[in-house]
């Protein structure tokens, strides 16, 4: 009998403290990391300030040369563990009634000088007729913020960004819609496993933590994708039901 199926024992109960194995793991990788990171940089000081002294410059060049990929090295490795952590926490998300579209115009503004120093037009139709959503709004915007990252960087000699909402059944749609490179089916169909990725040091756990953020939500998040003719995301988000109103209804006089 497994521990999902011992009495007491919830299968989200289990999840929790595999999270909290993994997420403690993580942290005491890191910690060692910074160590080695630091005396690298500590290393790389002294074969500074005895460069212009040594008989041995280019050994010592050699040195540094060495030193520094294992710097860089130490930064992908914690790079990797911040996106771990991230994508292995067991979200317990702070909902509160919001305007999408109010999220979405300030993260716009913030992304906005990223977008020009890419040479990217960003479009904006922004419904104003949406009901109200329940959003957490920081791991809701983390998530976004990452989707947009995606979409610039597959629009490597610009292009057009257009980022719409609108209602949809009972709650709203955001869609992100690029005119980058696109992917083929093969990649569209592995975007969302965990540690795949198509960047050159690209830890794989973006997307993968986006969908997770959406799913928190109660949301759905959806990827349509071709080879040269850009991506489009779509995220789907509920929205709670109208409270019942409290106002008797009126009794009808019978004559």
């Amino acid at each position: 009998m497994s521990s999902d199926d011992e009495p007491g024992r919830p299968r989200a109960e289990t999840y929790a403290e595999f999270a909290a194995l993994v997420g403690a793991l993580a942290h005491e990788i890191r910690n060692p990391l910074s160590t080695i990171r630091l005396n690298m940089e500590l290393l790389a000081e002294d074969f500074e300030k005895t460069d212009s002294e040594s008989p041995t410059k280019q050994r010592d060049r050699r040195a540094r040369a060495k030193i520094e990929l294992v710097r860089q090295e130490c930064d992908r490795l914690q790079k990797l563990l911040g996106d771990f952590l991230d994508f292995a926490r067991q979200e317990s998300l702070a909902l509160e009634p919001g305007n999408l579209n109010t999220e979405i115009e300030q993260l716009l503004d913030f992304f906005a000088p990223l977008a020009r120093e890419a040479q990217v037009e960003m479009v904006r139709y922004l419904d104003p007729e949406l009901p109200t959503v329940r959003l957490d709004r920081e791991t809701f915007r983390s998530a976004v913020l990452n989707l947009l990252l995606n979409a610039l960087q597959a629009m490597e000699a610009g292009g057009q960004l257009v980022v719409r909402t609108r209602p949809a059944g009972l709650g709203v749609v955001l869609e992100l819609i690029d005119t980058g490179a696109g992917m083929d089916e093969e990649t569209l169909a592995k975007v969302f496993r965990a540690f795949y990725s198509t960047k050159q040091g690209g830890s794989g756990l973006g997307l993968p933590t986006a969908r997770k953020i959406i799913e928190a939500h109660g949301g759905t998040i959806d990827i349509e994708s071709a080879p040269a003719r850009g991506t489009k995301v779509t995220i789907w988000l509920p929205a709670p039901p109208r409270l019942p109103t409290t106002e008797k209804p009126r009794q009808k006089l019978v004559c």
